[in-house]
């Protein structure tokens, strides 16, 4: 029996957790189903840039439309599946088509005769709910269909349950009109963030990593830090936490920049199981790092009616804390190992790495401007998105001017007509677009440049599949709660539990979480569990923010947690390393990401949120000063005791007492803290004795 290379095992690996991994396939039926992924993305682009209007329903209705055209084809294809097997995914595709067709052509009179509909409605709203559970057990697996199943199981015989958890009681036709129409089933408030926001940075992602971010971000990351002790594993945190925030896809960020960190970090000296355990903690961390955060950011500030901005505050100081964690952590196993910096020879030039590349940084910082001054992130998004094509197609011509002034003038040009969309909006941005794709036609290299936007589009479309579909099976789920009010009957057991005690009633919602991202993406297990969890938490006291940033952590964190610990298994093959050992490391490095939620709950000001009593005793920005204080010396007194290593080995004892040390000051209670930072005190004592103990 022959071992398979490395090579095959990532390909094997990628396309375990993603089947769309490799791309189109090179065959007729690829190339059909590449240029549907072209026109999907055209599609949504024209719609949020409002060059298409059309009402949101049937926007939502063909975008999910789509994805059925392209998502069923396209998997047949990718897993190599029988002729007959691709003519039922082409079958299926096709009634996708028809039933966005229906909703389509169908728009007023289905509004018309909302909750009386006719047999044909009942027929084409049991298809879409089929093909829609049918869509996402092919790209997801079981877990995901058989939660909405038994929430949509709930809707139809959910009144022979006994109290309290039974209801009402409604027929099939009104579950099917609920569920397969409107606004609040499989078209609801998710398919709504997915045609929008998500879909848009997904495809801001693709198009900067076609234009070269990824080595930016490497080359920058290489040259700040690759000359420090364990230089390699900080490189791994900063280049895929900054690829993460903007990919939205922990496990998809693993399986690209982890392609180069962690072989990177194995030839450095590290453990591979720490390899991989560093590259998944970091990949999975960008999705709380603020400006993007994977786009659940633009979901929650949706479903909470608040501004962006308010979201980003919120996360901040958890993400800051979460990296130099990750960091701290790297910082002292390169100590334990005695793994110095990178060679000067080995290390590209950040500052040339910049000089190359920093327009790259132009319409990310745009995209924040924006977001941050109030506007919407749809709109934000666009131009952000806008603005990174006019840099493709614009870098491409201006190749083909004489160097010098010529150039130098163009670019300014270019400049001006980007800036003007703040007074004549985003048709501006449109039509220097349109400009820059005839003018490369007609330049030396321009169509190459032109394929690699036509294939960013495609990939775009492609990537997207997966969250899509979720997040219409997901209305199934919030469809469910609104109609039946389920979410009352959990909410009012935590609040029960948390009536006798809080931190109770946050284990159950944490192992909730923890339990639900178990196969399921981030954003479908945000939505879910805040709509459950995050009303009951308000109740007991918790800010509205602080309860959906709870959730949201810990859906990160399933992707670390055994035993499913997708992005840990994402990154086994290519550490070759098992996925299980791979997450042990990822579950201490990322001790951050379990211990903050908790401490935020406390002390709201963690998330610079007001409330909790430790800011009415002395005041916010104290509290706010205090808390990280907390946080930091937690985190530091976490690492060392984990690593076993500060300056020197430590003894058992040792780390047994930074342990206990970093639990007391993690708890809010006055004998608590009082008791962490005496603890704190003497450890640090015993580590300045040991240091001057020390031969030199």
């Amino acid at each position: 029996m022959t071992t398979p290379s490395p090579a095959a095992a990532e390909a094997a690996n990628a396309t375990f957790h993603d089947p769309l991994a490799e791309g189109f396939p090179p065959s007729a039926q690829g190339r059909l189903l590449f240029w549907i992924a072209v026109v999907f993305s055209a599609f949504q682009i024209a719609t949020a840039a409002h060059l298409i209007d059309m009402p949101s329903q049937v926007v939502r209705a063909v975008h999910v439309g789509f994805l059925m055209l392209l998502g069923f084809p396209l998997l047949a294809l990718a897993k190599g599946a029988a002729p007959s097997i691709r003519l039922l995914a082409w079958g299926l595709a096709a009634a996708g088509v028809a039933v966005a067709f229906y909703q389509w052509w169908e728009y007023v009179p289905l509004l018309m005769r909302a909750g009386d509909p006719l047999p044909r409605d009942i027929a084409f709203g049991t298809l879409a709910i089929a093909l829609t559970f049918a869509a996402a057990w092919a790209m997801m697996g079981p877990a995901l269909p058989l939660i909405a199943g038994m929430f949509l199981a709930y809707c139809l015989f959910g009144q022979h349950l006994p109290a309290p958890l039974d209801h009402r009681g409604y027929d099939y036709a009104q579950v099917i009109d609920h569920m397969g129409f409107g606004t609040e089933g499989i078209y609801g408030v998710p398919t709504y963030v997915s045609s929008s926001y998500i879909f848009l940075f997904i495809l801001f992602g693709a198009f900067l990593e076609k234009a070269g971010m990824i080595k930016l971000f490497t080359d920058v990351s290489l040259g700040l830090v690759g000359h420090r002790m364990g230089g390699a594993a900080k490189v791994a945190v900063l280049s895929s936490g900054l690829m993460g925030t903007i990919s939205g896809s922990g496990v998809a960020n693993v399986v690209t920049t982890g392609q180069f960190t962690i072989p990177l970090m194995k030839r450095f000296g590290y453990r591979p199981a720490f390899a991989g355990g560093v590259e998944a903690t970091a990949s999975m961390g960008g999705q709380i790092m603020p400006p993007v955060m994977g786009a659940v950011a633009f979901i929650m500030a949706e479903t909470l009616g608040v501004e962006y901005v308010e979201v980003v505050k919120a996360a901040l100081i958890p993400a800051i804390l979460y990296f130099a964690a990750a960091f701290w952590m790297v910082h002292l196993e390169a100590g334990r190992m005695n793994l110095r910096g990178l060679t000067a020879a080995e290390l590209p030039s950040p500052r040339k790495a910049l000089r190359e590349g920093w327009h790259l940084i132009l319409p990310l910082a745009v995209l924040v401007w924006l977001l941050f001054s109030g506007y919407t992130p749809l709109f934000a998004g666009t131009v952000g998105l806008g603005l990174t094509v006019m840099l493709i197609l614009g870098a491409s011509v201006a190749l083909g001017l004489p160097a010098g002034a010529i150039r130098y003038i163009f670019w300014i040009g270019l400049g001006l007509i980007a800036a003007a969309f703040l007074k004549f909006g985003i048709h501006i941005v449109a039509l220097a677009v349109a400009g820059l794709v005839v003018a490369n036609i007609f330049v030396a290299g321009g169509r190459k440049t032109l394929a690699d936007v036509r294939d960013a589009l495609a990939d775009g479309a492609r990537t997207a599949l997966p969250v899509g579909i979720a997040c219409a099976l997901v209305g199934i789920i919030i469809g469910t709660m609104t109609l039946t009010g389920a979410a009352n009957t959990f909410g009012q057991f935590i609040v029960g539990v948390g009536e006798k005690s809080l931190f109770l009633s946050l284990i159950l919602t944490m192992i909730t979480c923890i339990v639900l991202g178990m196969g399921i993406p981030t954003i479908p297990n945000y939505i879910i569990t805040s709509s459950i969890a995050g009303p009951a938490l308000l109740e007991l006291g918790v800010p509205l923010i602080v309860s959906h940033m709870f959730v949201f952590y810990f859906g990160i964190l399933a992707d670390l947690t055994p035993p499913v610990a997708l992005a840990c298994f994402a990154a086994a093959p290519i550490a070759k390393e098992r996925g299980l050992t791979i997450s042990l490391n990822a579950v201490k490095i990322a001790a951050a990401g379990f211990v903050i939620p908790f401490m935020a709950v406390y002390t709201p000001a963690l998330m610079l949120q007001d409330g909790g009593p430790l800011a009415s005793e002395i005041g916010y920005i104290p509290a706010v000063a205090y808390i990280v204080l907390k946080a930091v010396l937690a985190i530091g007194l976490w690492g060392a005791a984990v690593i076993g290593w500060l300056g020197h080995r430590l003894a058992v004892w040792e780390r047994v007492l930074a342990m206990v040390a970093a639990a007391a000051l993690i708890a809010a209670l006055p004998a608590s803290d009082l008791a962490g930072f005496v603890l704190c005190a003497a450890f640090a004592a015993l580590m300045w004795r040991a240091r001057g103990a020390r031969p030199a």
